[in-house]
């Protein structure tokens, strides 16, 4: 992999022009009004979408089924948090004159979480809306916006008229806020590369390691009681007050004292309670209590010493509690399961990525890590070296009023393609 410092060719300078801001914008919008909520039918309309838009480019397309009850069952399937009844791979390969490995991989997903309150959104969050210089709507940062950047560059690479002399490919997955089926699918289908990109939103930063993630769900027993009395009962909402201050001070001890590689985020390894429940009757003590969230895998942690660590920290609480350690929470793991992962030190990739990116007419970014988990951990168990560099910024996603610049998009798009050309050669 080579890494360049001087102005792009003559070549390059060709397929940065080709990069269509008009072209890009529209493909967003289109995907980004499917509302691909992981297990709905749209989820698996916006793959075939996908994969439509690479057969157009010219893309050898490999779209299948991807087997639900084979993923339900094997030891290393990374997890799944909603039902689905299909789900489907896509993978699009621009062709090589070796015909080899492709040497480089474009990964991103197309599932997408639900929009929460809509009172909260400026507008409907799946009626994109192009305003102020941006892409509005849910999925433009996370990660629809990264996906359509590649396929720009796909066809930046096609419109000049390149041909490689390794092959490109694209990789469309499902599945990613959930566990990672859709990556996991398709490397399980023998789709390999030397290197992988995932344009996930990085605010200028390349992300060349990420925290995990593991969800999980607490359920506590207390006792009923009227309401009137409820002196006689034991309330759960007040067992989870307890189990819940241990954990936020497990929380607390698990923080590096150094956070510059997070971009000083207070909380990289964070625990956060997404659902909750308790009590069937407003005038009734609530007995029982169901509590889900993430939990955060330090860098270099395995999953096994992330969930003894909870466990051991739920035990403790409870055995210190009167009525708990009678009657002890119960701690399952459930969902997704995202193991930490980084990209090996010394990798060319990291710095052909940089050089990409500030040729193309950004700035050359600084190296980061990211407090999310991500299929980055699913390729480089694969033995791929990835890292994440794309538009928009992960702060604005999974919340309301998302949204991507269009400079950002072009500029992925553009770097991706100087990356491509560079990593795959031409013929």
């Amino acid at each position: 992999m080579n890494v360049r410092s001087t102005e792009p060719s003559t070549r390059e300078a060709a397929v940065l022009d080709a990069v269509d801001a008009q072209w890009a914008v529209d493909r967003l919008v289109a995907l980004v009004a499917v509302p691909s909520l992981g297990g709905t039918a749209a989820e698996s309309e916006a793959q075939h979408l996908v994969a439509g838009w690479l057969d157009e480019l010219g893309t050898d397309v490999d779209r299948w089924a991807i087997d639900l009850t084979e993923a339900a069952a094997a030891p290393d399937a990374p997890g799944q948090e909603v039902q689905r009844s299909e789900a489907w791979g896509v993978v699009g390969t621009l062709p090589g004159g070796d015909g080899g490995q492709p040497a480089l991989v474009l990964c991103g997903h197309t599932d997408v979480v639900p929009a929460g309150d809509p009172a909260l959104w400026p507008g409907d969050p799946f009626t994109p809306r192009v305003d102020d210089g941006a892409v509005h709507g849910r999925g433009t940062c996370d990660m629809k916006g990264g996906l359509v950047a590649a396929l720009a560059a796909v066809r930046a690479l096609r419109t000049a008229g390149v041909r490689l002399a390794r092959p490109l490919a694209v990789h469309s997955v499902m599945g990613e806020e959930d566990g990672g089926l859709g990556a996991w699918a398709t490397l399980r289908r023998g789709h390999r590369g030397d290197a992988c990109v995932i344009p996930e939103p990085t605010a200028g930063a390349v992300m060349t390691a990420h925290a995990g993630a593991l969800t999980f769900r607490l359920t506590l027993t207390g006792l009923a009681a009227h309401a009137a009395n409820r002196h006689l009962g034991v309330s759960t909402v007040k067992l989870f007050e307890h189990v819940h201050a241990a954990l936020r001070a497990l929380e607390s001890g698990r923080q590096p004292a150094d956070r510059s590689r997070f971009g000083d985020h207070p909380f990289p390894y964070g625990l956060s309670i997404g659902r909750l429940r308790a009590g069937d009757w407003a005038s009734t003590v609530p007995d029982r209590l169901v509590a889900e969230g993430r939990f955060g895998v330090r860098l270099g942690e395995s999953v096994e010493a992330a969930r003894a660590a909870f466990e051991d920290c739920v035990g403790a609480a409870c055995a210190a509690h009167p009525w708990l350690a009678d009657h002890p929470a119960q701690v399952e793991w459930v969902g997704g399961t995202y193991a930490s992962s980084r990209l090996p030190a010394g990798s060319p990739l990291l710095p052909a990525v940089q050089q990409a990116v500030a040729d193309a007419g950004g700035a050359r970014p600084p190296e980061r890590a990211l407090t999310a988990g991500t299929d980055l951990r699913l390729y480089a168990s694969a033995g791929i070296p990835a890292l994440h560099h794309g538009p928009g910024d992960l702060r604005l996603a999974h919340g309301p009023g998302e949204r991507v610049p269009v400079e950002d998009l072009l500029l992925s798009a553009r770097s991706l393609a100087l990356l491509a050309l560079r990593t795959c050669g031409v013929a």
